[in-house]
């Protein structure tokens, strides 16, 4: 990595080294090229060398993987998850290691089937969506009508009551530039029953939201929002979304029998699990750097997000090994019910009220294990945010040159970390190379042995290192 020339805007960073002397580094649009900030670089190599060198990220993650598996809100296994994590960070000495309470939705998917029962009998690969209702105890069978789009449902709006609506909304190619096509195709996952219930469908099946599919389906969150009728709705793979098309471009009416047994039962008792690495001189200034705990009931849950989690979890564990204790503290927050429901974001904005004007930053990582790209960053001030991303440029160019292609932009945060947004937290995303993340995303294929251990570790040095300038520098992140 090439040295910048000096700054025209300098700030004085400042960052104590493990054995507790005191460098500083200027900093500003570039990075200064003297002999304090060799002195910081070495800091930021200590902690990224030291990371590299062994930590426990994948063991922790194995654990939570192999030994807990799944956990959606309201199962069993989302509760022994967060007792394990509050007792591992308490086991490699984090302060305030605890459980905070929050009340969840409790979805149960149950016994579920999908078949094409004319012309031909060909089961499907399908998943119920999370918060769907069910089906009749014997099922629906009833005539598939294929639309692309909501326009397209609009178009044959005359000829859909009696059908079932099958929502073949294609998910481009992953374009490095402008990332996945998420956002376009995931809508009718969330709105697809109440668009469909709304011209007279009896039920509503969705393409699975990923460009790249083994006959893999993805699960996910929906809504009914104000609807008058709830529909069954479910996720289908690419493949059988596609023979559906095509026997309908033939002419010919496919007619599918889906079977659901999901049910909503009442709010479960979960929490969001905490610990800190407390701040030596500032400590009620607060870093949040964490992920979301729970998971969907299929897979393991490994890239979403158990890989979040335990970077969190080890990037203060590596810290603290090191005795590299930063100016403020830096909280793990793993939040609960992110996938269906976002209630362990929410009350710990809500719990956390009073202190949010003492929250500099809060950084989520829930894009999965992949080579580490960096970082987006937002603000309700924009002038605030502008010199954030700007000093978030210059933090990780002090990131040695094993771990490249790092960057820092305007746009960011996550879902659980967003109602802090209001109190003018700068939110940060964790980002990393996304070009695989929804083959996997919401699958039963989001195991452990999709985790390369060498990238995750990689992460967690990224994010031990810019949480801790974060918390260590004298002015906060954002100010000049």
């Amino acid at each position: 990595m090439s040295h910048p020339t000096a700054a025209v805007l300098t700030l004085i960073l400042a960052c104590t080294t493990p054995s507790g002397t005191f460098v500083s580094v200027a900093r500003g649009d570039d990075v200064v090229n003297g002999p304090l900030t060799q002195q910081y670089r070495e800091a930021a190599k200590r902690i990224v060398t030291a990371t590299l060198e062994g930590n426990d990220a994948y063991n922790k993650l194995e654990h939570l993987c192999v030994n807990i598996g799944h956990r959606l809100s309201g199962s069993a296994g989302l509760e022994k998850a967060i007792d394990w994590a509050v007792a591992a960070m308490k086991k490699d000495g984090q302060q305030n290691a605890h459980r905070e309470r929050v009340m969840v939705p409790h979805w149960v998917r149950g016994l579920e089937s999908a078949a094409m029962v004319s012309p031909r009998y060909v089961p499907f690969h399908m998943l119920g969506l999370g918060g769907s209702v069910s089906t009749p105890a014997g099922g629906i069978t009833a005539p598939v009508i294929v639309v692309s789009d909501e326009d397209e449902l609009n178009a044959v709006a005359d000829q859909v009551p009696g059908k079932i609506v099958l929502f073949n909304k294609v998910m481009p190619p992953y374009d490095p530039e402008h990332g996945a096509g998420y956002g376009a195709t995931v809508r009718y996952r969330t709105q697809g029953a109440r668009l469909a219930a709304q011209k007279g469908a009896v039920a509503s099946l969705m393409r699975s939201v990923t460009a790249n599919s083994l006959r893999t389906p993805h699960t996910g969150a929906m809504r009914y929002g104000d609807a008058e009728r709830k529909i069954p709705h479910a996720a289908i793979s690419v493949e059988d979304a596609e023979l559906l098309a095509r026997l309908q471009a033939r002419g010919v009416t496919p007619v599918v029998n889906l079977r659901m047994s999901a049910k909503t039962l009442p709010d479960a008792v979960s929490g969001n699990a905490i610990a800190e690495l407390r701040g030596r001189e500032l400590p009620d200034e607060i870093i949040v750097i964490g992920g979301h705990i729970d998971s969907w009931d299929v897979g393991h849950g490994a890239h979403d997000d158990g890989a979040g989690c335990v970077m969190a979890m080890e990037a203060i564990n590596v810290l603290r090994k090191l005795n590299m204790i930063p100016r403020r503290t830096i909280r793990v927050v793993l939040w609960t019910n992110e996938e269906n429901g976002l209630r362990g974001g929410r009350a710990y904005a809500k719990d956390h009220e009073n202190e949010l004007e003492n929250h500099i930053a809060a950084i989520e990582s829930d894009s999965g294990a992949f080579a580490p790209r960096g970082y987006g960053l937002s603000c309700t001030d924009k002038d605030r945010e502008a010199v954030a991303v700007r000093q978030m440029k210059e933090i990780l160019s002090l990131i040695p040159d094993s771990i490249s292609g790092l960057d820092a932009k305007t746009g960011g945060g996550g879902a659980d970390i967003s109602a802090m947004r209001g109190a003018g937290v700068v939110l940060i995303g964790h980002r990393v190379e996304g070009s695989t993340y929804f083959d996997y995303h919401h699958t039963p294929a989001d195991t452990i042995d999709k985790i390369d251990p060498d990238l995750l570790s990689q992460n967690v040095a990224v994010l031990a290192t810019v949480a801790y300038i974060l918390a260590d520098m004298p002015e906060r992140l954002g100010t000049e």
